[in-house]
């Protein structure tokens, strides 16, 4: 497992309190920045998600840490589905990803709901299809999280992560260290009013056990046909297990 790296250094709150806070901070220029720093290649990523989703052909959907809900309404969008749920700690988020709900119209097919990854408030065997963008680096209890999700997961359905992960191949490896460490927290500092956050989501990325390790973890939990497929060079990587 990976050190438990926190937004706010010297805070007395949570790890869980101090991500709500700082996905409330930044949530107003959250979608615009995050295509500035990964370079527009977070989209083509989230396309093969929404498209290993729609292959599952889902009645039901839940997107874990939907943030501002792109994926949900991508999903929705692409895929069949009778119900997608959107969920997530930071309420200044799912503001923000409601709007754009309703600018689309598809306020029907979409709920988004504040809500704890650790603790999910739906009965076992509840979803078809089970998404997570760059979220579960920022669960506080990691087998917690990935356990409440095999929960609600229906037998036979579909587990499904996009994360961050690091390129192990020179000289990938060193530029995207450079990157993450200077570049990506020079430009949150300049654009968000929080200071310290997009160093977190760096030394965050760079903490998490990624690879081998996360499909380890995920078999510990229960999972079967865990899969993963690097991205980009390695910079961020896709996985896929079943239940």
């Amino acid at each position: 497992m990976g050190k438990k790296v926190t937004p706010y250094q010297g805070s007395t709150q949570s790890k869980k309190q101090q991500v709500e806070q700082m996905f409330d901070n930044i949530s107003g220029n959250y979608d615009g920045l995050n295509r500035v720093i990964s370079m527009g290649t977070d989209v083509s990523w989230r396309k093969k998600v929404v498209q290993m989703a729609k292959d599952h052909q889902p009645e039901t959907v839940l997107d874990i840490a939907t943030g501002t809900g792109d994926l949900a309404i991508q999903i929705a969008e692409a895929a069949n589905a009778k119900k997608i749920v959107g969920l997530d700690l930071s309420e200044g988020m799912l503001k923000v990803g409601r709007k754009k709900i309703m600018s689309k119209n598809l306020q029907t097919k979409i709920e988004m709901i504040q809500g704890d990854s650790e603790a999910l408030p739906f009965e076992d065997n509840s979803f078809d299809v089970i998404t997570v963008a760059f979220g579960v680096r920022n669960f506080e209890t990691l087998e917690l999280g990935l356990s409440e999700i095999y929960r609600v997961l229906k037998k036979g359905g579909l587990f499904i992560v996009l994360e961050t992960s690091v390129p192990t191949q020179f000289p990938f490896k060193q530029g995207y260290k450079f990157y993450s460490s200077f570049i990506l927290p020079t430009i949150g500092k300049l654009f968000s009013k929080d200071k310290e956050a997009y160093t977190y989501l760096s030394k965050s990325a760079a903490e998490f056990p990624y690879g081998e390790k996360f499909n380890n973890i995920l078999k510990k939990i229960g999972f079967i046909s865990v899969a993963s497929n690097p991205q980009t060079l390695g910079v961020a990587t896709i996985y896929n297990a079943s239940k």
